[in-house]
């Protein structure tokens, strides 16, 4: 009984443990965010330089991700018709293709496959680059400069992600739908008008706002999470892996539950008017 009571004690510790420090990484998450977004609205931005980071970053984050997103997405809307027209064919539901392929990727895919994307180019990247600059002690010559590392290095990061993963999140619908498009006119029977004008039938304006809406908030828990595990990165060479397959084990984690929570907000809601 004294064993079993003390194995009790010990699993319900290694719980409090655990729950304490993921509130107090959230916590973490919570202080760089509201930091960096403070600085975004309040005196860096009006900077030429900070201006010029955070448009280099964007280029980076939003133009460099195009073709893999383009791709991606494209195959996924295209698979997304294949396994519906499976199953609709036998039901002599086939018109319903179009409409299934939309509000799927819409509403789910392309803003989780692009933030799942952006994660594996941007935010490691985030993580590896201030991870580098903190064992390198760059981090430490900024500040000596007079450079706040959160003015100079993360405001201009949470500014790109911010535009450019609503922007990407949208080109991946666009593909995704053409994707979509690509089998019911060689295969499902469709005109491209027809498919077209499918599409636009079963679309409303909340099925896109909704996404845009997720994706603006996987882009800054992309950033935030990226740029909280460079900062956290211990001495050698070895902590900057750890911190960059920390930054996107623990990114993507994040994306699938607040897009669970987002998921259950609008289905209670009856979504975005």
């Amino acid at each position: 009984m004294a064993v079993a009571a003390t194995s009790r004690l010990n699993l319900l510790a290694r719980l409090g443990g655990a729950a304490e420090e993921c509130l107090a990484y959230l916590g973490g998450l919570a202080q760089l965010s509201s930091r960096a977004l403070w600085l975004v609205f309040v005196s860096p931005l009006k900077r030429r330089r900070s201006f010029d980071r955070a448009a280099g970053q964007a280029m980076s984050v939003g133009v460099g991700a195009i073709p893999i997103v383009s791709l991606i997405t494209f195959f996924i809307g295209l698979i997304m018709a294949l396994q519906g027209a499976y199953e609709l064919r036998r039901l002599g539901a086939m018109q319903l293709v179009p409409a299934l392929v939309a509000v799927a990727v819409t509403r789910e895919l392309g803003p989780l496959i692009t933030a799942i994307v952006v994660i594996g180019r941007s935010g490691s990247a985030f993580a590896a680059e201030i991870g580098t600059m903190r064992v390198t002690e760059e981090l430490d010559a900024l500040e000596a400069m007079a450079l706040d590392p959160m003015a100079f290095l993360v405001a201009p990061k949470f500014v790109a992600m911010a535009v450019m993963v609503p922007c990407l999140a949208v080109w991946s619908d666009l593909m995704g739908v053409l994707g979509g498009c690509a089998f019911g006119v060689t295969a499902g029977g469709f005109t491209t008008l027809g498919y077209f004008t499918s599409t636009r039938n079963a679309l409303t304006a909340s099925d896109v706002v909704t996404g845009i809406v997720k994706s603006f908030v996987f882009g800054l828990i992309i950033t935030a999470v990226g740029c909280q595990e460079g900062f956290s990165t211990g001495a050698g060479a070895q902590e900057v892996g750890r911190s960059t397959t920390s930054a996107v084990v623990r990114s993507i984690l994040m994306v699938i539950l607040v897009d669970v929570v987002f998921t259950i907000f609008f289905y209670i809601t009856g979504g975005l008017s």
